[in-house]
């Protein structure tokens, strides 16, 4: 059996750019990329946290170190500077696999920089 888990995610990230006349996809500061573990052109799941948007897509390179994320074509009517995001990415992993797997998890400040990445989610308290 095969199941979809959560592969890695960048948390409260923030848009820089919402370029409509662009070829869709979305940018992302390649360190960042490399930090979470996306690869260019891997399918991506955006959830935005400003407005409640959800919508997928695929991440393109920007130049490292520049903090950009840039939302493009169709989808920058889900998304303005400014906003914050949630990227993830899902892989599928054969049960045994899921049992260990540890995602990787980076934190992002408003300019994009990372504050600490883990692979662990605190329990939430009731």
């Amino acid at each position: 059996m095969q199941l979809n888990m959560l592969k890695c995610k960048l948390h409260q990230a923030r848009v820089t750019h919402a370029e409509l006349d662009y070829d869709g996809s979305c940018a992302i500061d390649s360190r960042l990329l490399d930090l979470a573990g996306i690869v260019e052109f891997e399918q991506i799941q955006i959830y935005n946290i400003t407005n409640g948007e959800r919508f997928t897509t695929y991440a393109i390179l920007a130049e490292p170190g520049s903090g950009i994320i840039s939302v493009n074509g169709a989808a920058a009517h889900k998304a303005r500077v400014g906003d914050r995001v949630i990227i993830c990415a899902y892989a599928n992993f054969e049960a045994a696999e899921a049992k260990i797997h540890k995602p990787k998890l980076v934190y992002c400040d408003a300019q994009n920089r990372v504050v600490r990445s883990t692979n662990t989610i605190a329990m939430q308290a009731a």
